[in-house]
């Protein structure tokens, strides 16, 4: 590798450290307005809906698989499914994994 690399990769590191740092070390001292705390609840979402949504619709990075072959696809719709009907999160995700894993070693 070249110390370029390295420096970007360095760099990144310590800015992420101080802005999450800063966040953590003034947390207690930091106050935000009651709209700002309701619109930080819907983070967690959006950023999870953000990373899992391209994986599951274009699982090569490049072409969208909307069949029914793709294992991604079946695993998400069968965990939102599962999660919608049984309000219960482990199920929702051993019930999405398995079947992922049929989709793609079953079939």
């Amino acid at each position: 590798m070249n110390w370029s690399l390295w420096a970007v990769i360095v760099g990144m590191a310590a800015v992420t450290f101080a802005i999450r740092y800063t966040l953590f070390g003034l947390g207690g001292r930091l106050r935000f307005a009651p709209r700002v705390q309701r619109a930080l609840r819907h983070v967690p979402v959006a950023v999870l809906t953000a990373i899992v949504v391209p994986m599951v619709l274009l699982p090569d990075g490049q072409h969208w698989n909307l069949s029914w072959r793709n294992p991604w696809l079946a695993g998400a719709l069968a965990s939102a499914a599962l999660a919608l009907g049984t309000r219960r999160l482990l199920a929702a995700i051993a019930g999405g994994m398995a079947v992922y894993l049929l989709w793609r070693f079953g079939l």
